[in-house]
């Protein structure tokens, strides 16, 4: 097997043309054919093939390589290049600037991305991989110039979402914003917002921070801010009207909150072109109910819609969630009748042990678990015993799965189905807090 190179002339043209042949005999005669045509290789696959028939019969000699050489492993070039391009595409860099701070800058975002981690393990991971040749970053840092980095941040994160939000959105100003709260604990006591509120991370006697996020209608995030851990919801609401309003420049423009989040006080102090899209909570819905303004038949699983005093309220009973809180209504019963059984248990092995300590504990379990509105406990001759009162239990629960949307767009701007999934839009901002405090950035705890 071998390469011959032919070449043709027509004209003023030359043709060449390069075939990977070979000899064998037919009737006793040399004959010839063509097993390829290489003509559209290049020089260096050519030559590559060449090499490779002239060692045919040891292709082992081709990776021989000299004693003189020595192989070292380079640092890890995939994961900071493959993050790094993605961040260009989507702005960052061009939002963090292309000097010293905004190249350190651009590294702690892609250092969380990779591996999250503290402050010196993202220099440590520089050291692994290729973070100056990838950032072009001429010289050298440690986690001091890191620390002094977050201040920066700190310093210039107005300016730095705004520029994200100009290079997402151009000239297009979102008509609708996503806004909900979520808090993540600390571990230690010298944060400046740390303090001691309604936690929702289950760590007790920790302090807290609340982190408030703002979201384009199609949930990509727009602004993050943190407030003291005490901070109730709706007192984060007015600084991110203010922002929509002043910062993005917003004047037609329809915020989204969850119940709770958007109450009287905030719709009052709305700027005008502004609506909100809330629920309201079940002490309201009852209230509603009582006033006649809204009627229990009318929930049901399809969307039904009232309207009082220019206010539309969007009903629905989702039966799914019904059942579910029925099921964790039994579970908790259940549960609250094994806890009784072990205390009677006790009191029976243990003649001196005080059955009134035992009733106040057990109430308090119960207080605990929120059965106290249909369920008591009583002590019945020296035996603790669970009771659970039906009538108090139907009133609990007759308005299971149901929800009201409470808006005040006009039926023109959004029918009742569309305000109904903008609600429900707010599940968008809940995956990019789950993102950000576990699965992908675990920034929790603080």
């Amino acid at each position: 097997m071998h390469i011959v190179e032919n070449k043709s002339k027509t004209g003023k043209k030359i043709y060449r043309s390069i075939l990977l042949r070979e000899s064998y005999r037919e009737e006793g005669k040399v004959r010839k054919r063509t097993i390829a045509n290489l003509s559209n290789c290049t020089p260096r696959e050519i030559e590559a093939i060449k090499l490779a028939l002239s060692h045919k019969e040891d292709l082992s000699a081709l990776g021989a390589l000299s004693e003189s050489v020595e192989l070292q492993e380079g640092l890890s070039v995939g994961a900071a290049w493959s993050v790094y391009q993605v961040a260009k595409e989507i702005g960052i860099e061009e939002a963090l600037g292309k000097d010293f701070q905004g190249k350190l800058a651009l590294w702690q975002v892609m250092a969380r991305v990779i591996d999250q981690g503290s402050r010196l393990s993202a220099v440590r991971l520089a050291q692994v991989h290729a973070a100056g040749d990838v950032l072009d970053m001429k010289r050298g840092f440690d986690e001091n110039n890191l620390y002094d980095n977050l201040a920066w941040l700190s310093e210039n994160q107005a300016k730095i979402e705004q520029k994200l939000f100009e290079l997402r959105r151009g000239d297009k100003k979102p008509k609708l914003f996503l806004y909900d709260v979520t808090s993540s604990y600390l571990e230690g006591e010298l944060n400046h917002f740390g303090e001691y509120g309604y936690n929702r991370d289950g760590k007790k006697g920790k302090k807290q921070i609340v982190i408030g996020m703002l979201c384009d209608e199609s949930g990509e995030p727009v602004s993050t801010e943190v407030f003291t851990g005490n901070t109730q919801d709706p007192k984060t609401f007015e600084s991110q009207v203010k922002k929509v309003a002043e910062r993005y420049g917003c004047t037609e423009v329809t915020i989204v909150g969850d119940r709770g989040m958007i109450k009287t006080m905030q719709i009052k102090r709305l700027p005008e072109g502004f609506h909100y899209i809330t629920a309201i909570t079940k002490p309201q819905i009852e209230a509603l109910i009582k006033k006649g303004i809204l009627q229990l038949g009318l929930f049901e699983e399809k969307l039904c819609e009232i309207k009082d005093e220019g206010i539309r309220y969007i009903l629905r009973r989702n039966p799914t969630r019904a059942e579910e809180m029925a099921k964790t209504r039994i579970a908790k019963l259940q549960s609250m009748e094994k806890y009784i059984e072990g205390k009677n248990s006790y009191l029976r092995e243990h003649p001196r042990a005080s059955v009134s300590k035992a009733l106040e504990a057990a109430k308090e379990r119960v207080k605990k678990l929120k059965l106290e509105a249909w369920a008591q406990i009583k002590d019945e001759s020296g035996t603790l015993k669970i009771e659970s009162n039906e009538e108090a239990l139907k009133e609990e629960s007759y308005l299971d799965g149901c929800y009201v949307i409470k808006t005040d767009l006009k039926e023109n701007e959004a029918d009742t189905y569309l305000v109904h999934d903008r609600y429900k839009d707010l599940t968008e901002v809940e995956k990019v807090f789950r993102g950000c405090k576990t699965v992908n950035l675990e920034v929790r705890p603080v």
